[in-house]
């Protein structure tokens, strides 16, 4: 069968799908375009046959036809962080152990040696070799999918410490879309503004795949700019705009910080808008109400993960309630569960599980993690924390200390303890999340020196990891201790940690 999104894209034909830095492009382009990719892929196979193909290329439309053009070779999109370090793309390679990896030129000196290394098959895109230049044509006829294959793979952080590959399925995909149009009125009308990172469900599915589905027009911008978020939003013919909580507040500062004119200006523009959502992290109420007062813009907040897509939204029409993040997206089925995995009734905090088409088919190559993060009847174990109060969905937090979500970004805390225990001065560390106004908690690493090492520049272990992990990885603050706090059994008691960094 061919992919329903392709298909629906013969449908809108010569409308605008994207409007990019590169230009302006219709859907009947984006087909010619994602199908000379998928031609070079292939390179005179019929088929990928779930081929892994990793992409570093920037936002936009060489993103956007490189993704496609994976999935209609038969491959799995792997997209990687345009942020990220060689170390971390380094670590995506060998884990997904891609059959090739497509390059910007503009990214192509991050990632070039370390695919080289490995022998690697790399395709540019973007520069004058161009996939239309490179065997577009070998392979006349692209494969039949089916929405049990493999269509993506997304690197997430847990307990485990380093990241998993969350792979998911094209009908997982088509499943979390669909909700998504269902339930906020996605519309052929409809045009969004996308700047969040696209190696995450936020910014892949809920934003680009929801807006090409729908025959809508998706604006990139590049990277977030307050002002120039702000001038696009005063034009008034954005009619949805999605962004992370920590976005909003930036948002909320640089209108404050604004003339009396410019804030008229885009205080009107954001009026136009029919919805704008807040998700990835928890939005402190302050942050909602002050957008509302800017903009007139009640904010819908609503839950998910990589795992998942999205499982909870406040509603499209009627009361969303503020520290809430509403009830079950068509097709999802939820519940709240307590440490023995029975239901709890509503007011008792609990586990929330998930099952239904929307669910993550594995994670790549780890069958044990795969298994422990299912129940015995196929409900996933999220391991957030949630309370039902009037039927609304209110989240509390996580089970483990060692997940933080800072600026909607997930991370695990023993991934950047692994790595900073790599510095020759460390003998042991403990990194936290604390609370935060701005990024919902912030990253914060104590360290313990070696007994060799009489003193060292907190800053000297920033510079540390930030050669080896994303930006939002590195710790905010980094205290010297003279030794962590422990319990009797010897493990790190992490609430004592946090505060330090009161």
């Amino acid at each position: 069968m061919t992919l329903r999104l392709v298909d629906r894209a013969r449908s809108w034909d010569t409308r605008t799908a994207l409007a990019a830095p590169e230009g302006t492009f219709t859907y009947r382009q984006l087909l010619e375009a994602s199908a000379a990719m998928a031609r070079t892929l292939l390179d005179g196979e019929p088929d990928l046959r779930e081929g892994r193909v990793c992409f570093l290329v920037p936002p936009g439309w060489e993103y956007v036809r490189t993704q496609w053009g994976i999935w209609r070779a038969g491959g799995v999109a792997v997209p990687l962080g345009v942020s990220h370090p060689p170390a971390e793309l380094a670590y995506v390679l060998d884990d997904a152990e891609p059959d090739a990896v497509v390059v910007h030129p503009a990214l192509e000196e991050r990632i070039a040696g370390e695919v080289r290394a490995r022998g690697i098959r790399m395709i540019r895109v973007g520069g004058p070799h161009g996939p239309e230049l490179v065997g577009a044509r070998s392979a006349p006829h692209l494969p039949e999918l089916s929405l049990e294959r493999r269509a993506m793979m997304l690197y997430t952080s847990g307990t485990t410490g380093r990241p998993k590959g969350v792979v998911t399925t094209h009908g997982n995909i088509e499943a979390q879309v669909e909700a998504l149009v269902e339930a906020w009125g996605w519309q052929a009308d409809d045009r969004i503004l996308l700047h969040l990172p696209l190696h995450h469900v936020h910014g892949i599915v809920n934003v680009l795949t929801c807006a090409l589905w729908s025959g809508a027009v998706c604006e990139v911008l590049p990277r977030f700019d307050a002002e120039a978020v702000w001038e696009v939003l005063a034009r008034g013919d954005l009619s949805l705009y999605m962004a992370v909580p920590t976005i909003y507040r930036r948002l909320i500062e640089a209108w404050e910080g604004a003339d009396p004119e410019r804030r008229r200006r885009w205080s009107e523009g954001a009026r136009a808008c029919r919805l704008m959502v807040s998700g990835s992290a928890a939005l402190p109420v302050p942050t909602l109400e002050r957008w509302q007062e800017i903009t007139g813009q009640r904010l819908l907040e609503r839950y998910g993960m990589t795992e998942i897509g999205m499982g909870l939204s406040n509603p499209l029409r009627g009361e969303r309630r503020p520290g809430h993040v509403g009830r079950p997206l068509p097709g999802v089925e939820l519940r709240l569960v307590d440490e023995d995995g029975s239901p709890v009734r509503e007011g008792v905090p609990g586990e929330i599980q998930v099952r239904g088409p929307t669910v993550f088919r594995e994670y790549w190559r780890r069958s044990d993690a795969t298994a422990e993060a299912f129940t015995a009847d196929g409900w996933f174990r999220t391991g957030d924390r949630a309370v039902v109060e009037e039927g609304d969905y209110r989240i509390l937090g996580r089970n483990s200390v060692d997940i933080l979500k800072t600026g909607g970004e997930k991370v695990s805390a023993l991934e950047i303890e692994d790595a900073l225990r790599l510095h020759p001065a460390v003998r042991d560390c403990a990194v936290v999340g604390v609370p935060d106004p701005d990024w919902g908690e912030r990253v914060c690493a104590a360290v313990v020196l070696r007994e060799e090492v009489p003193t060292a520049e907190p800053e000297a272990f920033r510079a540390f990891l930030k050669e080896r992990l994303a930006p939002y990885k590195v710790p905010k603050d980094v205290r010297l201790v003279d030794d962590l706090p422990r319990n009797a059994m010897g493990k790190v008691q992490k609430p004592r940690v946090r505060h330090l960094f009161d």
